[in-house]
């Protein structure tokens, strides 16, 4: 998949052209991508996500985002898109005027064009469908995606996850929800009561359940079963947010390693113990439920 920050970077050629920032990935921006592909093999030009780094709500509204922009890509290499083109959101770039929006989608020479049916750009988001029409004849605008009754939405997915309810957001995504990190060098509490941990750094402003987990954390291409926390460690009166994971049956040395950690169930809220032997008692009933729940 061919990557670019700018319209004008991309050769000269036709394409069909999907519009959004897509965090996250899911199932309503697949249903998207799907239909994206399906015009671009009618037309028979190349696939092309205009997307924004970060998401868009992420500069205005101060969220956090679902995915970074190396986790987006991934997943749009997956889903087979041609081309990604994600530009810069800033807010000098939040407040043109929507005729220069419309100017950048007209240098990628859309015969389509792919949109949410809600859809807005531009300065206080004064561009909408109608206006598209003036830069391709087949604007396609798929209604809001539903699950269960319930519209699948980025901000909901954060909901789910700000309680800790990541079977949830694996229904809307369609996939276990993830999180991709350096390993770092920790105070290395755990193996001293024999549950080692790899602390695990994200990018700032990373949306992470908080709680004990099920988890599966993806190295190398080897995936190892484990649990995963996301908490302020109570017991130790810890200060700031950690994320932590303890591979099953793993040794060796983790430190540098980009991981990925694939949350699979809740297991419990973060609790304060009375100590330290108290919190390996609760660890051991934590270990057992989780290779309970990653059987499967």
């Amino acid at each position: 998949m061919k990557t670019y920050i700018s319209p004008a970077q991309r050769p000269d050629t036709e394409t069909v052209v999907a519009v959004g920032s897509f965090d996250g990935v899911h199932l309503g921006h697949q249903a998207l991508l799907a239909r994206l592909k399906e015009r671009a093999r009618h037309y028979r030009v190349p696939s092309v996500v205009y997307t924004f780094d970060p998401p868009t709500r992420v500069l205005t509204q101060g969220v956090e985002f679902l995915s970074t922009l190396p986790e987006k890509l991934d997943l749009l290499t997956r889903y087979g898109i041609d081309e990604v083109i994600a530009v810069p959101f800033t807010h000098e770039f939040a407040a043109r005027p929507k005729e220069a929006f419309l100017d950048d989608l007209r240098t990628l020479r859309p015969l389509a064009l792919v949109v949410g049916e809600d859809f807005h750009f531009g300065q206080g988001r004064a561009g909408g469908l109608s206006d598209l029409k003036g830069v391709s004849a087949d604007v396609v605008a798929l209604p809001m995606h539903s699950l269960s009754g319930e519209d699948i939405k980025s901000t909901r997915i954060r909901e789910m996850l700000a309680v800790g309810d990541v079977e949830g957001a694996s229904r809307f995504l369609g996939r276990h929800y993830d999180a991709q990190g350096v390993v770092v060098r920790g105070d290395q509490l755990g193996r001293t009561i024999g549950y080692p941990t790899a602390n695990v750094r994200v990018p700032e402003g990373k949306a992470l359940p908080l709680g004990v987990f099920a988890a599966r954390t993806i190295m190398d291409g080897v995936s190892y079963p484990g649990m995963a926390n996301v908490g302020f460690r109570p017991t130790v009166n810890g200060r700031e947010l950690r994320f932590e994971v303890n591979l099953f049956d793993f040794s060796g040395d983790l430190y540098g390693q980009e991981v990925q950690v694939k949350f699979w169930h809740f297991l419990r809220g973060e609790q304060r113990f009375g100590g330290l032997e108290e919190l390996k008692a609760q660890l051991a009933l934590d270990a057992r439920n989780a290779r309970e729940r990653l059987k499967d």
